[in-house]
């Protein structure tokens, strides 16, 4: 009898694994940045190199058959046993042991720097690799085993992770000093949904929060122009060309030299917590769990040292 399954494929478990994950073939394109078509075509190869039919289609979305249910302990003990190997790789390499991946939310650009530089203070023989960017691309990068610690707000929820809370995080409503909302005392739910709003892109914390905040009263979304950064919707407030939800911790130079105002929003600030965090499978080195518990210790009273300011002028209410 021939051996069909000499022709399945590491990839090919590693997309079947996303569909099973999401129910959907266009959705697992998305995660694994591929076509559906791609998507379907593997998926139809794995099936006739098992000979078993793994999925039905259900609409829009796809179903499992129990051929596919056995399969899934396979295929994840497969593509772990990859990672696993490619970590023993590295560190007979002698690349991971004193090597720390970290990667930041473009949110945490006004503090991660700050603790990767207090981190090196006191740790000079540990290497740091550091990136910085949107949240979408952290996770992306955590799923690909591509660094071994984050610092984000709310952890994903498609991966297992273990995250630890470091610091509490609190968004804001902000416009121009000189908007006639700024002299306000308390601006309804209802009276911002006919304002003129800056977000960032879907997914985002920061547009979790927007959309939240209006959608948790039942009240319609406002019109909002998309900002690929929170530096660009932090120059549009301040041509005053409409107002943004925003992390505190990103405009507190701005608000310092009265650039900014933080508007009396009703229900706002809306508080989150900081998370330092990893893959739960991933074990991690010497010099990245030193990292994850210097984050876990020393950063709220960092994060105090930066962000004390504010927090009192948010007490006093000015």
């Amino acid at each position: 009898m021939v051996d069909t399954t000499e022709k399945v494929t590491l990839r090919q478990l590693q997309i079947f694994l996303a569909a099973v994950e999401h129910r959907s073939f266009w959705r697992a394109a998305a995660q694994l940045e591929l076509s559906p078509p791609a998507v379907s075509m593997q998926m139809a190869k794995l099936s006739e190199a098992l000979g078993s039919t793994l999925f039905e289609k259900d609409g829009r979305s796809i179903q499992l058959t129990a051929a596919a249910t056995a399969l899934i302990p396979y295929a994840e003990r497969m593509t772990e046993a990859l990672h696993e190997a490619q970590g023993v790789l590295s560190a007979l390499q002698g690349r991971l042991n004193g090597l720390v991946r970290v990667a930041m939310v473009t949110t945490s650009r006004n503090f991660g720097p700050h603790l990767l530089q207090e981190f090196r203070r006191r740790h000079p023989d540990v290497l740091i690799e550091s990136i910085i960017a949107n949240r979408e691309g952290v996770i992306k990068r955590l799923e690909a085993n591509q660094i071994d610690i984050a610092l984000m707000g709310r952890p994903p929820q498609r991966l297992e992770v273990e995250a630890l809370p470091f610091a509490k995080h609190p968004y804001v409503l902000i416009g121009h000093p000189l908007n006639a909302l700024a002299k306000r005392k308390l601006i309804s739910r209802r009276e911002l949904s006919h304002q003129p709003f800056f977000v960032r892109e879907e997914g985002s914390g920061t547009r979790m929060v927007h959309e939240n905040y209006f959608l948790s009263e039942r009240l319609q979304l406002p019109n909002a122009s998309m900002m690929d950064s929170n530096e660009n919707i932090k120059q549009a407030i301040m041509a005053d060309m409409g107002i943004a939800f925003i992390s505190a911790h990103t405009v507190a130079l701005e608000l310092q030299a009265k650039k900014l105002a933080i508007l009396a929003a009703d229900g706002m600030p809306t508080m989150r917590e900081w998370f330092v965090l990893h893959l739960k499978r991933k074990k991690l080195s010497p010099a990245a769990q030193s990292f994850k518990a210097f984050v876990r210790d020393q950063g709220p009273a960092l994060m105090r040292r930066l962000f004390g300011m504010l927090e009192k002028k948010k007490a006093g209410g000015s």
